[in-house]
């Protein structure tokens, strides 16, 4: 296969944009996390004083499991993939290759001891969580860290500069361009500060959840205090006590939906800034090459906004889909979830493209900074809201309906309303501001508002 046969834009054209997922999500990757789980919990059983027919490892022992993990490659991949074709399974096909490394060394004797009293589940739900950790709460994080950055960055570069704001498509009070900017940073560090604490858990309990055959081969164990130490402290997961054959997923649906949040408010972004460098009041940074239309020669087109919508819509759809089906299992267990859980990669792949898309987009942004003056200019029936509420603070009777009927759906101008101000009832300290007053100043706080970042 080739970027050219791929079925998958991901595996095909984006590939090289979304490389460091697959690591954490490619089949490969489930093959090594599944090995790494085999491998700590042999190791973790050698370590039991009551589990005495498997005798404690020596250092060198340990070190040569842990080397089969961290010496994964593709080659011994394809061995494990030989032995699934003849087993139809893919857990226990890692947990033949496991067995064959084991021949010929001094571990060969206590080889029964893989896969010990685990159902396949055991170990899916953990190599999962570990890949769901890596790629998201890692390498997907760091991406969204990156990318609320350079809002933030966007935010203090003009968090003074004015620019007319719009309620419903129409005028409405001023704003600054780095306060709108700090709306979306401070919207996308909520959801990712609950991102970055969601918990992964694990479970290793049996068959059905209960350390059915764990309780009959060791009684004297504690079981459930053993998994647990283990999906902790050898795994550093979160322990789920209380499971079927399967661990819930309901971490997973929480992951997910949490996303889905982040992935919406970037998409907000995306197409706020679309508008706004529809409007004029942003221009995009020519780069040397590109071409804007086939046909257009003069266009210079807001791809990468566009492109970071449709993908943040595809990645919200699978995430939506898996946060409804993966919670959802009859009775002990049913097979549904195992090809759903496969396009977890798929999913957050998708989102991470679009944030890709987004950081280039925003790294060729400039603010027309005239056109936004220009537009100020020319809506001065904006200041109606400042005028009617002083007049409102001076007790002057319908306030709201005076303004209303020289400026609803009317332009007015400086001069006009210079006029209206000269004539107003008010005390001079607040006339005298009221005549200072300018679209471009009547901006409150917003300055002070878009500095509000990180803590």
């Amino acid at each position: 296969m080739s970027a050219l046969t791929a079925l998958s834009p991901l595996d095909g054209r984006y590939a090289q944009k979304v490389a460091e997922l697959s690591p954490c999500f490619s089949e490969f990757a489930l093959l090594k996390y599944r090995l790494l789980v085999e491998v700590e919990w042999f190791i973790d059983l050698s370590e039991a004083p009551a589990i005495a027919e498997l005798r404690p490892l020596t250092l060198v022992e340990s070190n040569f499991l842990r080397s089969l993990v961290t010496r994964f490659n593709q080659i011994e991949a394809a061995e494990v993939k030989a032995i699934e074709r003849i087993t139809n399974h893919d857990v226990k096909a890692v947990e033949y290759y496991l067995k064959q490394k084991l021949a010929g060394t001094s571990l060969a004797s206590l080889s029964e001891f893989i896969h010990f009293a685990c159902t396949s589940e055991d170990i899916n739900n953990l190599a999962h969580a570990l890949m769901l950790k890596q790629g998201v709460g890692e390498i997907w994080l760091d991406a969204a860290r990156q990318t609320i950055d350079a809002i933030d960055a966007l935010a203090q570069r003009y968090k003074t500069t004015p620019m007319l704001a719009h309620t419903h498509g129409q005028p409405a009070s001023p704003t600054t361009v780095g306060k709108e900017m700090a709306v979306f940073g401070h919207r996308l560090r909520r959801q990712w500060r609950q991102i970055q604490s969601q918990e992964y858990l694990g479970k290793i309990n049996g068959a059905t959840g209960n350390f059915n055959a764990h309780q009959f081969a060791y009684p004297a164990v504690d079981w459930p205090q053993f998994a647990q130490a283990f999906v902790e402290d050898k795994l550093a997961l979160t322990y789920n006590p209380l499971t079927t054959q399967i661990e819930s997923h309901d971490y997973m649906a929480e992951l997910f939906q949490a996303m889905i949040r982040f992935n919406t408010i970037v998409l907000d972004f995306d197409r706020d800034v679309w508008l706004y460098i529809s409007r004029g009041y942003f221009k995009e940074q020519l780069v040397a090459g590109e071409v804007g239309s086939s046909t257009m020669p003069h266009k210079v087109n807001p791809i990468d906004f566009e492109n970071s919508e449709g993908n943040m819509g595809l990645s919200n759809a699978l995430l939506s889909f898996m946060a409804h089906k993966l919670p959802v299992s009859r009775w002990q267990r049913d097979l549904s979830d195992s090809t759903v859980i496969r396009n977890m990669g798929t999913a957050v792949g998708y989102s991470l493209l679009a944030l890709k898309s987004t950081l280039k987009g925003i790294g060729k942004l400039l603010v027309n900074e005239d056109l936004l003056q220009t537009d100020l200019d020319n809506t001065w029936e904006v200041l109606t809201e400042a005028v009617q509420t002083v007049m409102r603070k001076a007790g002057i009777e319908n306030s709201y309906e005076q303004l209303k009927t020289i400026s609803r759906g009317q332009r007015i101008t400086q001069a006009a309303l210079i006029e209206f101000l000269q004539e107003l009832p008010v005390p001079e300290d607040d006339k005298t501001r009221l005549l200072r007053l300018s679209p471009a100043n009547y901006i409150g706080q917003a300055g002070n508002l878009a500095s509000l970042g990180w803590d």
